[in-house]
């Protein structure tokens, strides 16, 4: 496992936010990458790609508000993309960097649109993981029957067990020791010994609110990714990201890759072998861009 260190910043409303950060060797001269997990993900979403790219380059896996150790929002209303925008924004402030590329999953991969349309001429490279500017509906319905709802366990295997019920629609072929590794990810021990969700039940409340399921139209944003090297995972099952959308999102980019992932849902998990060549052809693309 590649060395990393806790980083910490702070967001416009005083909470204080969290990243791990994995850094280059002396010697690299490679761009940053910063990674933005989905809704309920946490930076260790983003680990095993960073053990095997860290050291070659600095790796930022970034904690939303209210996941992982990045503090709770004393807002509810705050899980938001604009606010989640701002607060990323002051991260790669203090982190002062001037080019970077940006690996989104999910949400992360929405926020990574929205921070190319802003600071296009800092962004080198993009990876979107099965995610559009579409958000079908039935699979934003699907999220939202079980986001907030404040899981407990008593053990790991539990936890296993729990989170197979929830999402074996995205990984069928998955085995227990592969639910037992979604749960080191997703959940956190306390300390009464409970095995909870390691996010913020109350992220959940913008998604209750009328009209949470329409989301607005992204499409333009895409023009800003035109000129960048760029890379879209999807799974096959996904019911967020449709096989229509990733066709107009792969004929509106010219310079980027799709790839498509049998028997996975929403999400892959970028540590499959496909997954893992295309991330690297991505990486060789952006060097040669300059």
């Amino acid at each position: 496992m590649a060395e990393w260190q806790d980083g910490y910043w702070g967001s416009k409303d005083g909470l204080r936010l969290h990243y791990r950060d994995y850094p280059a060797s002396p010697r690299s001269r490679q761009l940053p990458i910063i990674c933005i997990p989905g809704l309920t993900r946490n930076a260790r979403d983003f680990a095993e790609l960073a053990d095997r790219l860290a050291g070659k380059r600095r790796m930022i896996l970034v904690e939303l508000r209210g996941r992982g150790d990045s503090a709770a929002a004393k807002d509810p209303m705050t899980y938001d993309a604009k606010v989640y925008l701002e607060d990323i924004e002051a991260l790669i402030g203090q982190c002062a960097l001037d080019r970077y590329i940006l690996f989104g999953t999910s949400l992360g991969g929405m926020l990574s649109m929205l921070i190319t349309a802003k600071h296009t001429d800092q962004v080198a490279g993009v990876l979107l993981n099965d995610i559009g500017p579409t958000i079908e509906t039935a699979g934003l319905n699907r999220i939202k029957t079980y986001v907030g709802r404040g899981s407990s366990f008593p053990t790991w295997l539990h936890a296993a067990r729990g989170l197979s019920e929830v999402h074996r629609v995205a990984y069928p072929d998955f085995g227990l020791d592969d639910w037992l590794a979604m749960a080191k990810r997703l959940c956190r021990l306390t300390a009464a010994g409970r095995i909870v969700l390691d996010y913020d039940s109350a992220l959940a409340e913008p998604l209750k609110l009328p009209g949470s399921e329409l989301t607005p139209d992204l499409w333009p944003l895409l023009d800003a990714l035109k000129p960048i090297p760029s890379l879209l995972t999807r799974g096959k099952l996904s019911d967020i990201l449709s096989a229509e959308t990733a066709d107009r999102m792969e004929a509106a980019l010219p310079l980027m890759e799709r790839i498509e992932l049998d028997r996975v849902g929403h999400t892959p998990l970028l540590t499959e072998p496909e997954c893992e060549a295309a991330i690297d052809r991505l990486l060789a693309r952006i060097a040669r861009a300059g």
